[in-house]
């Protein structure tokens, strides 16, 4: 049966479980989700390939990182500011009204700003902006943190002999900066789903390698890219990755309305499995040889 490795997005640290337990009740339970996705797509007939979690969670979680935001006001000046490029994605004017600048507007009223403009919750974007933006930054500002990460998802892709890797969210930009850092790990195809990738400023500018001419490359020995995004998941912006990235196929469907940029919902999905299947075929097991550059 095949494997592939699926790199997860942020708010999955599991406190109190050693990096591999963390990586094994991560597995089985996208496992069960991706089994929902084969059958929605009306692909029983299929085998659904077996799930390696990479797992970087915790080396966003050790002695460096700050303590567990729970509101705007917890934010720092500068995750403050990567939430204004969010806001600036969704929709934000970017002149204020006369007499005003956003910096010295309250966060929570350019969040009221936003909310009312695209139909939504102002407490909805509040706690996507608080689960989001801390652990981007505490991934894009430490050296430190963001090369662990990098080590772990290459870590397990080598190990897994995987070479299908699905990255959500935040993983999106650990894989997609791993599989540049780290040659011959093997990776034909990488399906990114809800990936923020493309988001000026808080994400695209500070991505390793930097983009150029504002297009960001193609990681090295890649067959396939394909891109998923829920046409109502307001972190995946822009949502045509394409138009910054050399995306081979994008799609784009209404997934959910409550249950958005979840990965459990993308798995679910028909449409993730339907492009999935085609790149899922045997290949050698785990325990073959693995690229000596791999960490």
């Amino acid at each position: 049966m095949s494997r592939m490795v699926v790199v997860h997005g942020v708010r999955n640290y599991q406190r109190g479980l050693s990096a591999a337990a963390a990586a094994d009740k991560l597995a089985a339970a996208w496992s069960r989700q991706l089994v929902a996705g084969y059958r929605d797509a009306r692909l029983e007939h299929l085998a659904v390939p077996e799930i390696s979690a990479a797992y970087y969670a915790h080396t966003l979680h050790d002695s460096e990182a700050q303590g567990t935001a729970h509101g705007l006001e917890d934010l720092s000046a500068v995750e403050q500011s990567a939430v204004l490029d969010w806001l600036g994605a969704l929709g934000m004017p970017e002149e204020p009204a006369e007499g005003q600048s956003w910096g010295g507007l309250p966060l929570r009223q350019a969040i009221d700003l936003v909310a009312r403009k695209r139909g939504v919750a102002a407490q909805t974007l509040a706690r996507i902006a608080v689960a989001f933006m801390p652990e981007v930054y505490r991934y894009l500002a430490s050296p430190h943190r963001r090369r662990q990460a990098r080590e772990a998802v290459a870590r397990a892709i080598a190990e897994a002999g995987g070479k299908v890797v699905v990255a959500h969210s935040l993983g999106s930009v650990v894989a997609y900066e791993a599989l540049h850092a780290f040659d011959g790990l093997g990776v034909e195809s990488f399906i990114t789903l809800g990936s923020p990738l493309g988001l000026s400023g808080a994400v695209f500018d500070m991505l390793d390698p930097a983009p150029a001419d504002g297009f960001g490359s193609r990681p090295p020995g890649l067959r396939h890219w394909i891109n998923i995004a829920d046409a109502g998941d307001l972190v995946a912006l822009p949502r045509r990755l394409g138009d910054r990235f050399p995306v081979d196929v994008h799609e784009e469907v209404h997934m959910a309305s409550a249950d958005f940029h979840t990965l459990d919902m993308y798995l679910a999905c028909g449409l993730t499995a339907a492009a999935l299947a085609p790149h899922c075929v045997a290949h050698e097991p785990a325990g073959g040889p693995h690229t000596e550059s791999a960490p």
